[in-house]
């Protein structure tokens, strides 16, 4: 028996049909569409025009071609919309409906407008209506399920156009008139026919033609694939293929599906089916390797053929997608033929292989001679990136499908240990690329899905880590009650966990999260709580930390006796430490509660005694700082001659540091 090799004979008629991918018929539908556009939209209540954007919609049965005259439309009015197309995706491959959340995160990302992270629904589709609503665009929502999810992404701004595709009609958004699709006409059908299969036969044989494309119910889905099975058999006949159809059961789309599943070598099924395990269902060759168990260049070249027969479409940078009306029928062959051990089992390889591709995207931004990259040197060579640059790329590429991969991983619930290691290696990768802070977005949701795992198998180390971080992030977006809560919720954890680690920064945060609440009291409470744990496990450095964080709240209270005391504790443990600016900073701090105290002789010793701990230090923008605090303090003593003086070494310290970055600078350029 001969070996397959990933690929098997394919007639040039289907290459040549694959790369000339053409709009067939749709004609009088066009022309509505145009003209719906030119409509002036009137609101029926005050008989004024609509304020917010016009919305065509395209209503189909899944393989009917509805988006491919969605696209059809846009392309052919694109000029009159400068300011751009969008996209959102509203229904997943499988028949799952998109969180309006998710779609309307998509949509800022492509506008280009920052997302805050963790932010509600209503935020982010207000930032959404707000980025179109200045921009004449042109808005595609493909595969809406219902008005209540499509609606909240709709501009306000008359000068932009909404192309919405449904299965039926999107009742409860005013003024919308849908353009259904049914089968092409039998003459734009036989065109596609023809696209796929050459002339010849369709000539031969007119008669045959029309009723096989009259047995795909006119759909390009099913005409499509029955092109790309006659493509592949050049001695069959348009007729024979039209009445194996006829023996098939079920509609159009499914049975013409059939038959070209059927028609496929065993391994390149097997390897169709798994595509509807794939996120977003996409796939390159790594992820159909890893679901298939085969090497990549088999899957790449299968793919490839794929692309040739109309099962997948070719998307760019080696990736591909398996139509959204073929999703359910591949799952439905997938339940019917796989064991679940078998398909459980390529899950975890594609888990396994999307973790080690992670790994590489980041240990390629780690320096020469790391660990990090001699470990990446061991790697095989498909799975390794060759410069820092092309791991980005690939992972900017890859991120929608990504973090779809870690969804679906949460979502199994019986792989959570390759879950939690899928998202590790996630959001190190997103990090590492683009920083904390443009990765916070993706970061949000990534913690909250370990969040979910560790709920679900008691993990309260782990659950105590994700509410850690979610609270650093809402913190961060200024959401303070928000923050608190999680962080009380970690306290929990940790101690469930008996986790000093987690306790002891869940209590900090706490503290912090009263802090910029405004309560001093509470703030106080839980900085001493973990000052405590601190000191008992005598970790110096966060000590002199919380010194110095008790000594601001007893500030903002007005407890002057207690804060000093603070503050002289945080500047005794930094200056332990061998931390000269923070000893000096501690002291600058306690020469202000002096101050605030009335004690300006005190607070002028004490400031003296900081400008000269910062001038040990060698740090002269705190130097300047803290002599620019002594001519304020000299001031209100009335001495102004010594102000000055103290004002004039800051401005030189000032302007000496500015020439040595200049200086610093030159020799960079040079």
């Amino acid at each position: 028996m001969r070996r397959w090799t990933g690929a098997w004979p394919v007639t040039d008629q289907a290459v040549a049909a694959a790369g000339s991918r053409q709009f067939y018929g749709r004609q009088r539908e066009l022309k509505a569409l145009r003209a719906d556009i030119e409509r002036t939209g009137l609101d029926t209540l005050t008989g004024r025009k609509e304020p917010r954007a016009r919305v065509l919609l395209v209503a189909g049965r899944p393989g009917s071609g509805r988006t491919a005259l969605a696209e059809e439309l846009i392309a052919s009015i694109a000029g009159r919309y400068p300011d751009g197309v969008y996209r959102a995706r509203l229904t997943e491959p499988g028949g799952e409906p998109v969180p309006t959340a998710r779609a309307a995160r998509e949509l800022l990302r492509d506008l280009g407008v920052a997302e805050p992270p963790g932010a509600a629904e209503d935020e982010l589709t207000e930032l959404v209506r707000a980025a179109l609503g200045e921009r004449r665009a042109v808005l595609l929502l493909d595969d809406a399920v219902d008005a209540e999810q499509a609606d909240p992404l709709l501009p306000d701004n008359p000068d932009a156009l909404v192309v919405a595709v449904a299965r039926g009609p999107l009742t409860g958004i005013p003024d919308v008139r849908p353009c259904t699709l049914g089968g092409l006409d039998p003459k734009s059908a036989i065109e596609l026919l023809t696209s796929a299969t050459g002339s010849v036969r369709i000539t031969v044989d007119p008669q045959a033609a029309e009723a096989l494309v009259e047995e795909c119910g006119g759909l390009p889905g099913a005409v499509v694939l029955a092109g790309g099975w006659l493509a592949g058999r050049p001695e069959t006949s348009v007729a024979d293929l039209a009445k194996r159809l006829r023996g098939l059961n079920g509609d159009p789309l499914t049975r013409t599906f059939l038959l070209a599943h059927e028609a496929l070598p065993q391994p390149a099924a097997r390897i169709l089916r798994f595509l509807a395990l794939a996120p977003l269902g996409r796939a390159d060759a790594h992820t159909a390797s890893a679901l298939a168990g085969c090497s990549v260049s088999a899957a790449a070249a299968t793919l490839a053929d794929f692309a040739r027969l109309g099962l997948v479409t070719e998307t760019g940078d080696g990736e591909y997608e398996a139509p959204g009306h073929l999703v359910p029928l591949l799952r439905a062959q997938l339940e019917e033929r796989d064991r679940p051990a078998e398909v459980q089992l390529a899950r975890a390889r594609m888990l396994e292989r999307t973790v080690r591709l992670l790994q590489s995207c980041r240990a390629v931004t780690e320096p020469e001679g790391s660990p990090a990259r001699r470990k990446l040197a061991g790697l095989p060579r498909a799975l390794r990136f060759p410069t820092p640059e092309d791991a980005a790329r690939w992972l900017s590429a890859r991120r929608p499908a990504l973090l779809a991969c870690a969804r679906l991983a949460v979502a199994d619930g019986e792989l959570d240990t390759l879950a939690r290691r899928l998202i590790a290696s996630l959001v190190r990768a997103l990090t590492a690329h683009g920083g904390a802070e443009a990765a916070a977005p993706d970061l949000y949701g990534l913690h909250r899905l370990v969040l979910d795992v560790a709920e679900r198998r008691g993990l309260h180390r782990e659950r105590a880590a994700a509410l850690l971080n979610l609270g650093d992030l809402d913190a961060r977006t200024g959401r303070a009650k928000d923050a608190l809560l999680r962080y009380r919720l970690a306290w929990e954890a940790g101690r469930q966990a008996n986790d000093p680690y987690a306790t002891g920064r869940a209590m900090e945060s706490v503290g912090g999260s009263y802090q910029e609440l405004g309560d001093w009291q509470r703030a106080g409470d839980w900085y001493g709580r973990a000052l405590a744990q601190r000191l008992a496990h005598d970790e110096r450095a966060d000590q002199a930390r919380l010194y110095a964080r008790l000594g601001a709240v007893q500030t903002y209270a007005g407890r002057y006796g207690e804060a000093l005391r603070h503050w002289r504790a945080a500047a005794a443990g930094y200056r332990r430490l061998g931390d000269l600016p923070g000893h000096a900073r501690a002291l600058s701090e306690a020469a202000r509660v002096q101050e605030y105290a009335g004690r300006p002789e005190e607070s002028l010793r004490t400031c003296e005694e900081a400008v000269e701990w910062a001038r040990r230090a060698r740090d002269t923008r705190l130097q300047a700082a803290l002599q620019l605090r002594l001519a304020d303090t000299l001031d209100r003593l009335g001495d102004p001659a010594a102000a000055r003086l103290h004002r004039a070494a800051a401005d030189r310290l000032l302007e000496t540091e500015r020439f040595a970055y200049e200086i610093r600078s030159g020799s960079a350029e040079d």
